[in-house]
């Protein structure tokens, strides 16, 4: 039976050889788990993933929600599965033992979420957004509103979204309207429109929690002016119970090209002056706190690319192996047997192109998991700042790189599948669907450009980045024992010493206030970046397979070897076409800058 959502197999390679994940059972919080724990909840996550996920997605992809009597109604298979999830334990799989969690590290549970975001886009999205609201009420939020809205979140009864986007400002916050006027009793009284808001309307929980975004009167203008609001649809009252429904209205749905099983809304707070919040940590303060679950949201965009563009590739695969069309250029016998489609060399470079995006990102994706970990368990303080600096430096790519390289990707396996690939026959093309909003979802490509570039690389005085060079270095270095990864090797080598000076170069030009020449080609330079961070994972997993070649299972080695195929791919054909980016970077071209709107 073909796999449709993840290989297993290169699962356990990346949690158990690449990123040893069993490691982490030494450390106290994890010591009551094992490999065999981690196992047995992949299992699960996979079994209801199949079983309640997969089997609605095309469902909810052609009925999406509709708009009726001021409400959101769902296809009816979306609550079952979602319920499957709670009862499964994963909307609380990080969570302690003591408050029904599974204490499993950030590793391991997003392998298991990872199934999900495979298998159904749309549906995923619910309890996404619910564990990112949770853990910001929990971060921020005041003993009282841990136990109103937090206890009832990690029940499972309550979910969450985040209210950031308004229809004039788009990714522009520091132009939010949406007012809080605060009341006698310590609430406050908001008002405005926010839109895109996913998961904003549903029945599948008693309650949704809006995290809104809102400024209060004669706050300081821009983004240090924005706080943040618990905004419940229906109040809640002192013991906990639900009260009426509070002044949030479901103004409409927005009708999107993918992801249409996940609610799109546009919703009105106050338009009968009634809309009642409260607020989440300091005043002005908002953004910071918000920082938190968009990071979180972006690495989990991150992944749900990943996830999305590795269905496809698995999907396309499969097709290849069974389709048999052609002969082989030198067979010239027209009598002779069709052969499968994975036999031609341009159909063979797609496929490989689509592993390397995919695994290559799975990989990353992975690895930011595990230094969350690392940023809360590793045993030294210093080991736990680290982790925090290079995560932060990270975070851009982890969300802009598979949202561009796995759609990429979805692209390829609807070419593979030929006249096929673009019918609603088959899903590949649902995938590309699905995997397109994520390029702008959590912030556009261009503003994790600008985030990179203008912001993380300096940032911690630049440790993130000095730390990210060491890791690489220590990777080639370790690289270089095996005369077989030279030809991979050396081009990483000489792409990540010309990004050096690129990266000083450009820093420079920012501390002398060059700010808009410099950031007007960031999305080059996060190109560049983007493919010399998945060069280095290339080269941790190729490293790996040498390593299986030598002392793994025979029936492994064909697998070691499509790794070690997969990361020559990218890293002698991928990585140095980068160094055209870098020649614009380093001429300072003002291509686009310069570009006058009346010449267009």
């Amino acid at each position: 039976m073909p796999e449709t959502l993840l290989s297993p197999r290169n699962l356990a390679f990346e949690l158990y050889e690449v990123l040893d994940a069993e490691a982490l059972t030494q450390r106290t919080r994890f010591a009551e788990h094992s490999r065999e724990t981690f196992d047995a909840a992949l299992t699960t996550a996979r079994a209801i993933a199949e079983k309640h996920f997969a089997p609605h997605n095309r469902k909810a992809d052609e009925n999406e929600p509709r708009y009726v009597d001021g409400r959101a109604e769902l296809i009816p298979e979306v609550k079952p599965a979602v319920d499957a999830f709670l009862a499964a334990g994963f909307l609380n799989a990080n969570r302690d033992f003591e408050v029904g969690g599974m204490q499993l590290p950030s590793l391991v549970s997003q392998a298991c979420f990872a199934h999900f975001q495979a298998a159904n886009a749309g549906t995923t999205a619910y309890p996404f957004l619910t564990m990112g609201a949770a853990n910001l009420i929990e971060s921020f939020g005041s003993d009282e509103q841990k136990r109103l809205y937090l206890q009832p979140m990690i029940e499972g009864r309550y979910f969450g979204t985040m209210a950031l986007t308004e229809p004039h400002a788009g990714s522009s916050l520091a132009d939010i309207r949406t007012r809080a006027e605060p009341a006698d009793d310590g609430s406050y009284r908001l008002k405005g429109n926010k839109i895109f808001i996913s998961g904003g309307d549903h029945e599948l929980s008693e309650n949704i929690v809006h995290l809104v975004l809102a400024k209060l009167p004669n706050a300081p203008a821009g983004v240090k002016g924005i706080s943040l609001f618990i905004v419940p649809k229906y109040r809640v009252n002192p013991d906990g119970s639900l009260g009426r429904r509070n002044d949030v209205l479901l103004a409409g749905l927005f009708h999107k090209m993918g992801w249409r099983g996940t609610t799109s809304t546009a919703l009105n707070f106050g338009d009968n002056g009634d809309c009642v919040g409260f607020l989440v940590g300091q005043p002005h303060q908002g953004l910071a706190c918000m920082f938190q679950m968009m990071n979180e949201a972006r690495i989990g965009v991150g992944m749900g690319a990943v996830m999305l563009g590795y269905a496809g590739y698995l999907h396309s695969l499969d097709y290849a192996r069974q389709r048999p069309q052609g002969r082989l250029p030198d067979n010239k016998d027209p009598h002779s047997p069709p052969v499968p489609i994975s036999e031609h060399a341009d159909v063979k470079r797609m496929l490989l192109a689509q592993k390397a995006y995919v695994e290559g990102a799975f990989d990353l994706g992975l690895y930011a998991a595990r230094l969350f970990d690392d940023t809360h368990t590793a045993a030294e303080q210093a080991e736990r700042q680290q982790a925090q600096a290079l995560l932060d430096l990270l975070t851009p790519i982890v969300k802009s790189w598979p949202s561009k390289f796995c759609l990429k990707a979805n692209e390829l396996a609807i070419q593979i599948l030929g006249g096929h690939g673009y019918t609603r026959e088959y899903p590949v093309e649902q995938y590309y669907r699905d995997n397109r909003l994520n390029p702008i979802h959590e912030g556009t490509e261009g503003i994790q450009a600008l985030d990179l570039l203008g912001r993380k690389l300096a940032q911690h005085n630049g440790a993130g980045l000095k730390q990210l060079i060491r890791l690489i270095a220590s990777t080639g270095e370790r690289a270089s024992h095996h005369p077989s990864l030279d030809a991979l090797r050396q081009p990483l080598e000489q792409l990540v010493n010309r990004l050096q000076g690129v990266t000083l170069a450009l820093l420079g030009d920012l501390a002398e206030g060059k700010v808009s020449a410099t950031l007007a080609n960031a999305s080059l330079y996060l190109n560049a970046f983007g493919h010399c961070v998945i060069g280095w994972r290339w080269l941790q997993q190729a490293i790996h397979a040498e390593l299986g070649l030598l002392e793994g299972s025979p029936a492994d080695r064909d697998f070691y070897l499509g790794k070690l195929q997969a990361a020559r791919y990218f890293l002698t054909w991928e990585v140095p076409g980068c160094h055209n980016d870098l020649a614009l970077l380093e001429a300072r071209d003002d291509t686009c800058l310069a570009m006058q709107d009346g010449w267009f």
